[in-house]
């Protein structure tokens, strides 16, 4: 047995925390160090590490681990309340950037023999992922806001619409790919989900409050519940694997143990798991030779990719109500591309869709979208920009904490008024 990925993982963990706190120094999400760690530790920059299978897997449970986590975390009748704006902003999130990324890929020329391959170009702009988002937003405290809210449920619609677009765009170059069939999975995975989630929230309610007191098994048996249904979701239903994570962790939400199952998967994510995940983004990275043409384009898809999420789904926020700060920052948190756009790359390339030496911008495009991210958040969630939702969000936690509800949901509505009054 070869045991070199034993330093590799102990590498990647003292790097990711060495530029962690680099980073935390200067004002910036710690998130942004493990990035840097994956691309100074990986081909595009010293070439200590590669790629590898161990550490494709082990990052896809970091992936897994966050979303359930943010599920965890999540207020379900919050996440009900942002369901029509979030398919609102999911949608124009998903127009605006395919239509920016057809318009370059046209012309740059791509598509002057197949359409398709600038649909495809496109297509690649329209992925979020949300995983980045999530982690900036839970280490600043601000996930569970409105905007948060916003956020999350927006990426997890962005996702379904993306497996739709893409099952319509492959099933061009493919034949075998089944439009209807897969429309009628999405749709019996999520209804399942309604059904059988609620049936499972109530037993796993019980179950926990049979004990008077938190014992592992409850986050034991959590976490082998958050793989099975990512697993159901990905392998049966043809949704992404994140997604059935975020649901497992929605259904445990809000149960009388779920705190103590949120910070005990959350030891597994923060001593092993995330850093893996994030680090391995920056592993993508493989600089090939690069001549004007796709240098340059290399720089507009970049731009286009960034401004086309913030105008599109800021657009949406606005649409919905949102003030200018709410709606800017939910433009930002749906930059990230991340590995959703990877996916949908290679299987571009795999059906002869798009070209390989268009990889390299692609992986670079995701590479600044999600370093480029967390910086933006930090600054849009700068506290002098705060609205209500932030205030709010600070006072929850006091009364909470204080267990006096009376006094702080009169000190919640004067700061909502106050605010709003700022706002107009």
């Amino acid at each position: 047995m070869e045991y070199g990925f034993i330093f590799d993982v102990a590498l990647i963990l003292a790097t990711t925390k060495i530029l962690g706190m680099a980073t935390r120094r200067v004002k910036l999400p710690q998130v942004v160090g493990a990035l840097l760690a994956g691309l100074i530790l990986g081909p595009a920059c010293l070439g200590i590490l590669h790629e590898t299978e161990f550490i494709n897997q082990l990052a896809e449970l970091g992936v897994i681990v966050l979303m359930f986590d943010a599920g965890l975390e999540t207020d379900i009748n919050e996440l009900k309340k942002s369901g029509k704006n979030s398919f609102i902003v999911a949608t124009l999130g998903v127009i605006v950037p395919f239509v920016g990324g057809f318009l370059v890929a046209q012309a740059y020329g791509l598509g002057t023999t197949d359409v398709l391959r600038s649909v495809f170009i496109g297509l690649i702009l329209t992925a979020t992922s949300v995983s980045i988002s999530v982690e900036t937003l839970k280490e600043m405290g601000r996930l569970s806001t409105p905007s948060g809210n916003i956020i999350l449920g927006a990426a997890l619609i962005d996702d379904i619409l993306g497996v739709i677009l893409l099952t319509v765009v492959t099933s061009f170059a493919d034949p075998n790919v089944n439009i209807a069939m897969m429309a009628f999975k999405i749709i019996a995975f999520f209804a399942l989900s309604g059904v059988v989630g609620f049936l499972l929230h109530k037993g796993f309610q019980v179950w926990m409050q049979r004990h008077d007191r938190d014992l592992r098994r409850f986050a034991v048996f959590s976490f082998a519940f958050c793989l099975l249904y990512s697993f159901i979701a990905e392998e049966f239903f043809g949704v992404a694997d994140i997604t059935g994570a975020f649901l497992a962790g929605l259904i445990i939400s809000n149960t009388s143990r779920a705190t103590y199952v949120s910070s005990r998967v959350g030891i597994l994510s923060y001593m092993l798991l995330s850093p893996l995940f994030f680090a391995n983004i920056g592993l993508k990275v493989v600089l090939p030779q690069m001549n004007f043409m796709i240098v340059s384009f290399t720089i507009i898809i970049c731009i286009v990719a960034i401004l086309s999420k913030v105008i599109g789904c800021g657009l949406g926020a606005k649409l919905c109500g949102c003030p200018n700060t709410r709606a800017l920052r939910v433009g930002v948190g749906m930059i990230s591309r991340g590995e959703v756009a990877l996916i949908i790359a290679m299987k571009g390339i795999a059906l002869g869709m798009m070209d390989e030496q268009f990889i390299a911008p692609v992986i670079l495009m995701v590479v600044v979208t999600t370093v480029i991210t967390p910086i933006l958040l930090k600054f849009v969630y700068n506290p002098k920009y705060d609205t209500v939702e932030y205030q709010s969000s600070k006072l929850v936690d006091s009364y909470e904490k204080s267990k006096d509800f009376e006094r702080a949901s009169q000190a919640l509505l004067r700061q909502h008024d106050q605010v709003n009054t700022e706002n107009k």
